[in-house]
C-alpha cells in the first residue's frame, strides 16, 4: 500500500487531496495540488437532467471534511485506556502497540459494540483506495461536484456518539458540554456553506448512520438527504425514557422513507459460513444476544420466554462467543407465527435434511451482500464485487431519479413559497 500523507489529527484532512496523492504515486509523473472546489465551484443544471440511469458505477464527490471528524476519533478512541462499558479486552491488543493512536487510518474496534456499526469506516476506506486499486468498485470518485451525482459526507457519526456515550453519557441529550454535539454542528455548518448543498438542499448528500442515535440533534436538518441506516424503528421515536410515550416527542416520519434512503446491513460479529464445513447439527436453533433491549424490543422477549426451556434450544445472554458463532444459524418467520406456542420449535424441527442444505447454499450465496471487511488494513484495497459497500452504492444509484426530480421540483416553486415535505419530494 502506498503510505499515507501525514496529517495531525486537527488538521484538515483533504480527502480529493488524498486522492491525488494516490494518483501521483500510481503513475509517478504527476505532481499538482487540489483545493476543495465544494465552496467555490459553480453548479450547472447539466447534472439535474433526468436520464435513464444506464451507468455501471455512481459518481461520487468527498466533502472535505476535516480528519477530526473520521479518523481523528479513532485515534481518540484508542487513546481511551478501556471503553468502560465492556472493559479493555476486546482492544486490548491493539491498545497495548499504541498503533491506534499514531496510524493515519487506525483499526477500527473490535469491541462488538462498536464493531458492528463500522460501515462508515470500510466506505471511507474504499473511496480513499488509491485508484488503479478500485476497478471493482461501483462508486466513481470524482473531484469536481459538478460533476458527480451524489455528495459523501465523510463523517463517522457513529462513532461520534459511541464516544460520547463511553465517556460522558449523561450529557447525550444535551448540548453544553457534549462534544459529539459539536461535531454534529461542525459536519452541518460545514457542508450547508458549499454550493453544492445549496443546489440540492442536501438531497444529494449521502450520511452513514449506523446507529440509530447518530447525529441525533440535527436529524431534522439532514432529513432531506439519503440516510444510510441499519433501521427506522430509532427514528421513529425518541428515547423512550425522555419522550415518556408522548405523541408529541415523535420524529416526522419525512426524516426517513424507504423511498429516499438506504437500509444497510449491521457489521456482522460471526463467521462466514464454508459449505466444506456442512456438518450435521445437534441443537435445533442458537441465539446470544440482550433479551432486553433499550428501545423495546418486545418480540424478541416474548420469543425468548417461549424457547427458553424447549429442547434442542439454547438462549443466552450477552455476545456471541467462540462456540455460539459455530452454532448460530438464523430463520426468518412471520411474528405471528412464531409468537405461537411451540410452533417455532416445531417448524424447525420439520425441515428435512435436503432443505436445511439448500438453505445453507442459499445463505452462502447471498452472504458477501453482508460483508465489509475486504481484508485490508483499514479497508485500504479492492473491493470484493458483490460485498456490501458495492451493494449499498448500488441502492443509492436507484434512488437517483427521485433524488434529481426532487431537486428540480424544489427550483420550480416561486419564491417565497413552503411546501411541506412530503415522503415522495425527499
Amino acid at each position: 500500500m502506498p503510505p499515507i500523507p501525514k496529517n495531525n489529527n486537527n488538521a484538515p484532512f483533504s480527502i480529493p487531496t488524498l486522492f491525488l496523492f494516490f494518483a501521483v504515486i500510481s503513475i509517478l509523473t504527476l505532481a499538482f495540488f487540489f483545493s476543495s472546489s465544494s465552496t467555490t465551484t459553480t453548479i450547472s443544471h447539466r447534472s439535474l437532467t433526468l436520464q435513464p440511469l444506464t451507468s455501471s458505477s455512481i459518481n461520487v464527490f468527498v466533502a472535505d471534511l476535516p480528519k477530526s471528524l473520521n479518523y481523528g476519533l479513532l485515534n481518540r478512541y484508542w487513546s481511551l485506556d478501556s471503553d468502560s462499558r465492556l472493559g479493555s479486552d476486546a482492544d486490548r491488543e491493539v491498545r497495548s502497540t499504541n498503533l491506534g493512536k499514531t496510524l493515519e487510518i487506525p483499526p477500527y474496534p473490535e469491541n462488538p459494540i462498536i464493531k458492528q456499526y463500522s460501515a462508515e469506516y470500510w466506505i471511507m476506506g474504499d473511496l480513499i483506495t488509491p485508484p488503479q486499486l478500485r476497478s471493482g468498485s461501483f462508486a466513481k470518485l470524482v473531484l469536481d461536484a459538478r460533476d458527480a451525482d451524489v455528495v459523501f459526507v465523510p463523517f463517522f457519526a457513529t462513532l461520534s456518539a459511541e464516544l460520547q456515550l463511553g465517556t460522558a453519557k449523561g450529557v447525550f441529550r444535551k448540548k453544553d458540554g457534549n462534544e459529539d454535539y459539536q461535531r454534529q454542528r461542525e459536519v452541518i455548518d460545514f457542508v450547508k456553506k458549499t454550493q453544492a448543498w445549496n443546489r440540492s438542499g442536501g438531497r444529494d448528500h449521502v450520511f452513514v448512520l449506523t446507529d440509530p442515535v447518530a447525529m441525533w440533534h440535527v436529524k431534522d436538518e439532514i432529513a432531506p438527504a439519503v440516510l444510510l441506516v441499519v433501521d427506522f424503528g430509532g427514528w421513529y421515536r425518541l428515547d423512550s425514557k425522555s419522550s415518556n410515550c408522548s405523541s408529541s416527542e415523535m420524529i416526522q416520519h419525512t426524516q426517513v422513507s424507504v423511498i429516499k434512503d438506504v437500509i444497510v446491513p449491521y457489521t456482522h460479529l460471526l463467521p462466514s459460513l464454508h459449505l466444506s464445513e456442512n456438518k450435521k447439527r445437534h441443537n435445533l436453533l442458537y441465539f446470544k444476544g440482550a433479551k432486553h433491549r433499550h428501545r423495546g424490543g418486545l418480540v424478541r422477549e416474548k420469543l425468548w420466554d417461549l424457547l427458553i426451556n424447549e429442547p434442542g434450544v439454547i438462549m443466552e445472554e450477552g455476545f456471541p462467543n467462540v462456540t455460539g458463532r459455530e452454532q448460530s444459524i438464523q430463520v426468518f418467520v412471520a411474528v405471528g407465527d412464531a409468537l405461537k406456542p411451540s410452533w417455532l420449535v416445531n417448524h424447525l424441527q420439520s425441515f428435512s435434511k435436503q432443505q436445511k442444505d439448500m438453505f445453507r447454499q442459499n445463505m452462502a450465496r447471498a452472504q458477501p451482500m453482508f460483508v465489509y471487511d475486504n481484508g485490508h488494513p483499514g479497508g485500504i484495497g479492492p473491493l470484493p464485487l458483490d460485498g456490501a459497500v458495492n451493494n449499498i452504492w448500488k441502492k443509492v444509484h436507484q434512488k437517483l431519479p427521485m433524488i434529481k426530480e426532487a431537486i428540480i421540483r424544489e427550483k420550480r416553486k416561486p419564491p417565497g413559497v413552503l411546501v411541506p415535505r412530503r415522503c415522495q419530494c425527499t
